[in-house]
């Protein structure tokens, strides 16, 4: 069976204490080019978390690597889908357990690999429609597939290098949403105002703004901007020190 991943960043459920993820809502895949990444850029190489936490323990690599063999082995998109059902009615039934909201993200690690595989991704989406699911993905070559499925938030994954792709894409599939990287906010912000004429909203906890995790959930559940596709969003790999001290924030992205 597929294993799910622990994401202090995205969970819904945690320790009294406000610091670990009590339910594993994400699903990660080895990242990098020769794994599940065909459309992985220079940029997004050089700052990936996911594939530095891959390095930093086996067992989340291990975790990654079991998915990836389970998922390339599989016959064909049905056989995947099967798979992808399986573990997230396996989700689904620990949230109503505990009472936690539904809310899943693909690929805390890795990205969309094949057709086959996106196709099994909406059919999964669309089979727990009581899920709020989202995925950033650089491989646009498969947006098609996991576009205009209703429970998904879909960003496209923008960097320097892959801008022009980005673009042609968004004007192939208008309603999907970018998450520009860029070394700073404000070169992002640059990018967005030239080709949406909105300046995109920074990402409250890239921005240190709002702390990882707290008792309430981690940042991206709290946030709610990018689970639910409700703006496009800017990263930033060099926050500004002007950024870097503890301050209180309302992020004004609320559940609906």
């Amino acid at each position: 069976m597929l294993k799910r991943s622990h994401d202090r960043k995205t969970t819904a459920r945690v320790n009294k204490a406000g610091k670990q993820s009590l339910l594993q809502n994400a699903f990660s895949l080895p990242s990098g080019q020769n794994y599940s990444c065909p459309g992985a850029t220079s940029v997004c190489e050089g700052v990936c978390y996911a594939g530095k936490l891959e390095k930093m323990y086996p067992a989340f690599r291990n975790l990654a690597l079991h998915n990836w063999e389970l998922l390339t082995n599989c016959a064909s998109e049905t056989e995947m889908y099967i798979l992808l059902w399986e573990m997230v009615e396996e989700f689904s039934q620990e949230c109503a357990k505990h009472n936690v909201s539904k809310v899943f993200r693909w690929h805390a690690d890795g990205d969309i690999f094949s057709a086959e595989y996106a196709r099994a991704i909406a059919r999964t989406c669309n089979a727990h429609k009581d899920v709020q699911f989202w995925i950033y993905t650089r491989s646009f070559k498969f947006v098609e597939y996991i576009y205009d499925v209703p429970n998904l938030g879909l960003y496209l994954s923008v960097d320097s290098e892959n801008e022009e792709r980005a673009l042609a894409t968004k004007e192939k599939f208008p309603n999907v949403r970018m998450a520009y990287l860029a070394e700073t906010h404000e070169q992002g912000k640059e990018f967005m105002l030239t080709n949406t004429g909105k300046p995109g909203a920074i990402c409250p906890e890239n921005a240190k703004r709002i702390p990882l995790i707290t008792e309430k959930g981690g940042a991206c559940f709290t946030c709610g901007l990018c689970i639910f596709g409700k703006a496009d969003i800017r990263f930033a790999s060099k926050v500004p020190k002007r950024h870097r001290a503890n301050r209180t924030y309302r992020c004004r992205h609320r559940w609906p």
